[in-house]
């Protein structure tokens, strides 16, 4: 017995001794290392850039992977072809020059990744929700391929993807990259906070609703972009209940067949702090879609070139929101049918009982041509009355051509009716500035010249107490 204990004993004590001098296990990398606050290609994870396999999977992953290490992830010259990709927060995209993203042609797939997709948080290729410190950065491409049948589905048909979304993001810088081919909207910044946009290069013009920037966000910077859209340009849209507030826009170059630099249509809360410098707009090098000139229902509106703009400049507050403290300066326009649209309106009242406000507003040093009969305009509505509104140093050529009839045209209201230039179905009973429903309104060296003749006046004035022409 007493052998039996001892030979148990010393078994127990080679057991652990054994145990103590094992390695434990470790398990076989799974992937490359990636080096903290560090940078690492796409192309150690196994990327194939031949525009056809699909990298959805090796992309995703480092993204993740990149987004635990605050790491850089890099797309060397080549094509990689993928599905959504959803980002994370503490990542940079580095696109090197001759790289590009590019996305399904399928809708199928868009679908399949947003099962609960609605009307404004779409699809998207590149998606980004709830994350911050983000950056997509270099001179490479994103392609949507938005021009396949997949997604010609007509105007204003919800479904399709936009080329880049993010809801709720803090921080996200957006630089030199080139934008292009969005089945819908390009790339839409929706309730973030701390966005910068610097020297991007966007061409829209695959699709229906082709927008460039749509802004829905606070602490904004854009500078130094050119953007060449079917629909509108840089578009601010206030389409939840938080205003958009404190946005710089300087040094863009924007092409549109819709509006240049735009406010609304959606307007639900409203705009505060905006200052706007130092952009030229003309009309979109393309127009596959709009053909203003060649429909026989807008022949009243006597646009004179085959591309035009719809306005150069649109502020729209027609859903409960508010409009104020705008400053838009030394802004050179072409080809726009009319060079300044201000409209408040009473469409609905999604999130306040009261009617929408335009207030504190100064439009200055303006250089414009005007493409048809189409007057500027500043308009409110009965209960609705746009008020301190300056237009100061502002040539504008017009074609002048109106009528008699034209300058005693009755202007309909139309309180609750889509924004838009030609909204009244008149060309408007004035060549330069037809203004309704305002007060406190002063146009300041304003010199409008007229091509042709026309019976109307300069200016028209209805509903409107303490305007001043200086």
């Amino acid at each position: 017995m007493k052998h039996t204990f001892l030979l148990l004993a010393i078994a127990a004590l080679f057991i652990i001794s054994c145990s103590k001098s094992k390695e434990p296990d470790v398990p076989a990398p799974t992937g490359p290392v990636v080096p903290a606050n560090g940078s690492i290609s796409i192309m150690a994870y196994g990327a194939v850039a031949d525009g056809k396999f699909d990298n959805t999977a090796i992309i995703q992953k480092a993204i993740f992977d990149c987004s635990l290490k605050s790491a850089t992830l890099i797309f060397p010259k080549g094509t990689y072809y993928t599905k959504p990709l959803f980002l994370a927060s503490n990542v940079t995209l580095n696109l090197e020059e001759g790289s590009i993203i590019l996305g399904s042609p399928n809708k199928a797939d868009y679908d399949k990744a947003f099962p609960n997709a609605g009307a404004i948080e779409t699809s998207a290729l590149i998606y980004g929700k709830d994350i911050q410190n983000v950056t997509i950065k270099g001179k490479g491409k994103i392609d949507g391929q938005g021009g396949s049948p997949s997604f010609q589905l007509g105007n204003g048909v919800d479904g399709r993807p936009k080329l880049m979304l993010f809801v709720r993001v803090k921080n996200i810088n957006v630089e030199q990259v080139e934008l292009t081919g969005s089945a819908f909207w390009t790339a839409h910044f929706l309730l973030c906070d701390g966005v910068k946009i610097k020297g991007i290069k966007l061409y829209a013009h695959s699709n229906w609703n082709n927008d460039g920037l749509d802004i829905d966000s606070r602490n904004v910077e854009i500078s130094d972009c050119y953007i060449d859209a079917d629909d509108d340009a840089i578009c601010l849209k206030s389409d939840r209940d938080a205003v958009v507030e404190n946005v710089t826009v300087t040094n863009c170059i924007v092409k549109t067949n819709c509006n240049g630099i735009k406010f609304g249509t959606a307007s639900k809360n409203g705009f505060k702090n905006i200052n706007i410098s130092n952009c030229k707009i003309s009309a979109g090098s393309v127009d596959k879609f709009r053909k203003w000139r060649n429909n026989s229902s807008l022949s009243w509106l006597g646009i004179t070139k085959d591309i035009t703009a719809v306005s150069g400049i649109a502020l729209e507050a027609v859903d409960g929101g508010t409009i104020d403290g705008v400053n838009i300066s030394n802004i050179e326009m072409v080809d726009v049918q009319s060079a300044i649209f201000i409209r408040l309106g009473d469409r609905m009242r999604s999130f306040s009982t009261n009617i929408s406000s335009i207030k504190n507003v100064t439009i200055s040093d303006i250089k414009a041509t005007a493409e048809s009969k189409l007057s500027s305009s500043i308009t409110g509505v009965p209960g609705g009355i746009v008020d301190n509104v300056t237009i100061k140093n502002v040539q504008m050529t017009v074609q002048g051509g109106g009528t008699t009839a034209d300058a005693n045209a009755n202007v309909p209201e139309v309180a609750n009716g889509y924004p838009e230039n030609r909204m009244f179905g008149v060309v408007l009973p004035a060549y330069g500035f037809y203004v309704r429903h305002a007060k406190n309104i002063t146009f300041d060296n304003v010199i409008t010249t007229r091509v042709r003749a026309d019976a109307r006046p300069e200016y028209k004035f209805d509903n409107v107490t303490n305007y001043v022409i200086k």
